[in-house]
């Protein structure tokens, strides 16, 4: 009696604690076929790393078909805050493909996505391969030939967001849907001005503001793992993991240095760079 009992509290512990597997090639192509419809898709049940890593997987082959080569990589949930929103304490990552990046000033509508938001960001461009073996700020430095003001236009895709947590952000490729580009800044050939950037990059004041000039976001360069170089040098290491390398001209997003924000009819958005010298303006209009 006592084995049965303690038997059936093993199976009890056990699909409490059990965990949706890889979504299927079926589910991903609902998923896929949603996203491309602008259509909230179904939530689906929670997923180890390693099962939402093959779910991103499967959607990113579906992903690539539609838009194409492969042109960078963004690091997600970069930022505490948004690590406490989705209940993780560790960073993930997803594929920017050829199309998402828009220009400086790029219209379009505020339904661009099924779950649209906006964010500050920022881009860097990759060099030279040598950044697959950056370990700190100071090294990724070496291997990047631009920074890019840029505003994040991502699209949390689900019925409902609020529950997606770490995995699921990693399982929907990070939301990555659009993003606008701004003025690139290149990186300085001589080793003290470089060092003056990365201290600028640490320190900089990043202002969110609406079509008035009222400023309705802000965060500063260290709200990224202490350091926004920091997110290039967690994404060598986790596309290793995955037996993939950055690439001479990829381009890498760094993550969110202000809160996630709905987009609105004729809203703009401008984000600035205080204190990174020779950062312009990048903006965004919503019709």
């Amino acid at each position: 009696m006592q084995k049965t009992f303690f038997a059936l509290l093993m199976g009890v512990g056990l699909i409490a604690g059990a965990q949706a597997a890889c979504l299927t090639q079926a589910q991903v192509q609902t998923m896929a076929d949603d996203y491309f419809a602008k259509k909230p898709t179904p939530n689906f049940a929670a997923q180890s790393d390693k099962d939402a890593a093959c779910t991103r997987a499967r959607f990113n082959k579906l992903l690539a078909a539609h838009y194409g080569k492969v042109v960078g990589y963004k690091a997600g949930l970069t930022n505490p805050a948004t690590q406490k929103r989705f209940n993780t304490s560790q960073p993930t990552w997803g594929v920017l493909y050829d199309g998402m990046i828009q220009p400086n000033g790029f219209s379009t509508v505020p339904n661009f996505g099924a779950r649209p938001l906006f964010e500050a960001d920022m881009l860097v461009r990759v060099k030279d391969a040598g950044i697959n073996n950056a370990r700190t700020p100071e090294e990724v430095m070496q291997h990047i030939d631009q920074v890019i003001p840029f505003i994040e236009l991502p699209d949390l895709i689900v019925e409902a967001p609020p529950k997606l947590n770490g995995a699921a952000i990693n399982a929907i490729n990070v939301g990555a849907r659009l993003g606008v580009a701004g003025t690139p800044m290149p990186v300085p050939a001589d080793r003290m001005d470089r060092f003056v950037m990365l201290a600028q990059l640490a320190n900089m004041q990043i202002k969110v503001a609406d079509q008035t000039g009222k400023q309705i976001g802000a965060g500063k360069g260290s709200d990224i793992l202490e350091h926004p170089l920091n997110a290039v040098v967690w994404l060598t290491q986790a596309l290793h993991k995955e037996h993939l390398r950055m690439k001479p001209g990829d381009l890498i997003s760094l993550g969110s240095f202000s809160a996630l924000m709905p987009p609105k009819p004729g809203l703009s958005v401008t984000v600035s760079y205080e204190g990174l010298a020779g950062a312009q303006p990048v903006t965004v209009h919503f019709k």
